[in-house]
């Protein structure tokens, strides 16, 4: 990243593989802003080494901050929180409250059953293809950084309902 002159936004943990992510840019010489709510700051979980740390009210604030800062967003491998993240910023693009390209960056298959999940949405009819298109795939770093940095696919699909059809 930081090669590419692309910084790092991120909940600003010191823990996890995001906190391994945010070493690895700063040491290579690259930006990285940390967003993370008091609460867990108070916790020690922050990261203390970052370029800028944000440190916000809550979680809704955080995610709506990393939001405003980043050009797009890369889901890697995690739990219940990155699930909620990214899963997040998906519907508010749906919503057309803003236009971030979303990538999972499928290592090992580990996102399979969440985009297959997805797919079977698409097909029960509860999410429009043109939705479902908005979360990406990626295999590398490469491709998920190229997809990450590219305008989100599905131009203004954002419409969510057709009212005549109701």
């Amino acid at each position: 990243m930081a090669e590419r002159g692309v910084g790092l936004v991120f909940g600003g943990g010191r823990v996890g593989l995001m906190g391994v992510l945010a070493d690895a840019v700063l040491d290579a010489g690259g930006e990285v802003i940390g967003v993370m709510p008091g609460h867990l700051i108070d916790r020690e979980v922050g990261h203390t080494g970052l370029t800028r740390l944000e440190v916000t009210r809550s979680m809704h604030e955080r995610k709506a901050r990393m939001a405003e800062l980043a050009d797009g967003v890369i889901a890697l491998p995690g739990g219940f929180g990155t699930f909620e993240e990214v899963l997040e910023v998906l519907t508010w693009n749906q919503l057309g409250l803003l236009a971030l390209p979303v990538v999972f960056l499928d290592v090992g298959d580990f996102y399979a059953s969440l985009l297959g999940f997805l797919d079977g949405a698409v097909e029960a009819g509860f999410v429009r293809p043109a939705h479902r298109a908005l979360a990406q795939r990626a295999t590398d770093v490469d491709d998920a950084l190229a997809r990450a940095l590219a305008p989100p696919p599905g131009g203004s699909g954002h419409k969510w309902i057709d009212l005549d059809r109701a």
